[in-house]
């Protein structure tokens, strides 16, 4: 029995060994100084942090953390969400129930919200006309997102506040949790009302931004941190998250990626964000790799929609999420300097890809696309102005004033790759985008679950820099 339990862990080991090597393998063969090759300022570069499994606020994982309780009223943490949509309204549970329970927080979490004015629930019969109220009215009276996370309770010390300034005035701590797209417009006010010495940030943002100078991806958080300046820092929390299971208190897990300089404010913001029964957080150094992996999955859910859509079944989704990480890896590896092969067996990386490729708005909308698509296929209505009709129609028609994401990101990777003469080295992004935004046929969605080897698959990436 005794040599039947080492044969066991041993063997666990060696699984764990060869998933790691297996990323490695792949994506070191992209991995040739990069920076001198891609003829102009480099992206982004985020240092190599310590060891990553290891990385728990310089602490091992099953260590309580040392946060000095003996604190001045001006080390108490402010909590400012910025974004009350489905995945803000979901992680204002977590943050709202935290700051009740943590002695360093502040009770009141801020959150702020984009005014609009909403239909209340009725009561009574169909034909009385619906009261309309302000969202963050009903908020605030019923402690309920009804548009966005609705039947859901949120703490009550979760306050809805439609005046960013005041929202955010003297915030320690702004959790960012809108689309990007919004962002500029909203930093000048931002900037002048957070504490001036103490804020920090963290961006659950899905997406990339794409440099038409430089031809280069740019990190949300690091848009962030310019648009704010003075020193500003901004970290990442991504994970196998599917919004509505995280407010129903379902356990999950989470990564956040973020180096503020400072120990104690790591694992202060680890602790915030962390519930050890239903959302558990672990910290790591690799804010590029966390944060790409957010935005590229989104990609692959497109294409995991479109396998759904065609009926192929759970082989075919299998090979096309194992060809999908492969590619993200190489992205990450190619654009970004210091990502860590680990990083995509953390739950930002594997888990939130898989997720995402069952659940979520982006491979719902995708498989309903496919399916609307094989009904027409014999005519040229999807051309590519029809595709973008049809995918703006399906937003409006599923999501209930959400956005997708994995269309946006799909253009940006896109655009970055054929600017760089890239695209024959990324196959499957390469026809995720041709399905989505050209009219290519659907089914030709496996075309793009291209077995390579890859040592050519290599030497394909550094002949093309």
């Amino acid at each position: 029995m005794i040599i039947m339990t080492l044969l066991l862990r041993d063997l666990n080991t060696i699984i764990r060994t060869i998933l790691i090597l297996f990323i490695l393998i792949d994506a070191s063969n992209s991995q040739v100084s990069f920076s001198k090759c891609l003829n102009g300022p480099s992206s982004s570069k985020i240092p190599t942090p310590s060891p990553h499994f290891t990385i728990r606020a310089g602490r091992s994982i099953n260590e309580p953390a040392l946060i000095d309780e003996t604190m001045r009223e001006d080390d108490i943490e402010q909590i400012c969400i910025i974004g009350s949509g489905n995945w803000g309204s979901a992680i204002a549970t977590i943050l709202g129930r935290s700051a009740a329970r943590l002695p360093f927080c502040n009770d009141e979490v801020r959150m702020w919200v984009f005014e609009e004015e909403v239909s209340l629930p009725s009561e009574e019969s169909n034909d009385v006309p619906a009261k309309k109220a302000n969202l963050s009215d009903v908020i605030n009276s019923r402690h309920e997102n009804i548009k966005y996370l609705p039947g859901v309770k949120l703490p009550t010390n979760v306050k809805a506040i439609p005046d960013l300034k005041e929202a955010c005035l003297n915030a320690t701590l702004l959790v960012f949790v809108l689309p990007h797209q919004f962002l500029p417009k909203l930093m000048p006010i931002i900037r002048a009302s957070v504490h001036p010495s103490r804020c920090r940030g963290v961006s659950l943002i899905k997406g990339l931004g794409f440099d038409k100078r430089t031809k280069l991806p740019v990190l949300i958080s690091q848009s962030i941190s310019i648009g704010i300046g003075d020193g500003f820092h901004c970290g990442v929390l991504m994970g196998a998250n599917v919004a509505n299971e995280v407010a129903m208190g379902r356990m999950c897990e989470s990564t956040l990626a973020c180096d503020y300089g400072n120990d104690e404010v790591n694992e202060r913001t680890r602790q915030i964000f962390d519930e050890r029964l239903n959302f558990r957080v672990a910290r790591i150094g690799d804010v590029a790799g966390a944060e790409a992996c957010g935005a590229l999955k989104n990609v692959i859910a497109l294409g995991a929609g479109f396998i759904d859509g065609l009926k192929l079944g759970g082989n075919t989704k299998a090979a096309l999420l194992r060809v999908g990480l492969l590619e993200m890896a190489k992205f990450c590896k190619i654009f970004f300097e210091g990502v860590e092969s680990g990083t995509f067996m953390e739950s930002c990386g594997m888990a939130d890809l898989i997720t995402t490729c069952y659940g979520g708005r982006n491979r719902k909308c995708a498989e309903e696309f496919a399916i609307l698509r094989l009904r027409y296929e014999s005519s040229d209505t999807f051309d590519p102005e029809g595709c973008n009709r049809l995918w703006s129609k399906l937003e409006q028609d599923i999501l209930n004033g959400q956005k997708l994401q994995g269309t946006p990101a799909c253009k940006e990777v896109y655009l970055l790759l054929e600017s760089r003469g890239l695209l024959e080295s990324f196959p499957l992004f390469r026809t995720i985008y041709e399905v989505s935004f050209l009219g290519k046929g659907v089914a030709s969605i496996t075309e793009g679950i291209v077995v390579m080897d890859r040592q050519i698959n290599g030497t394909l990436i550094v002949s093309k820099l």
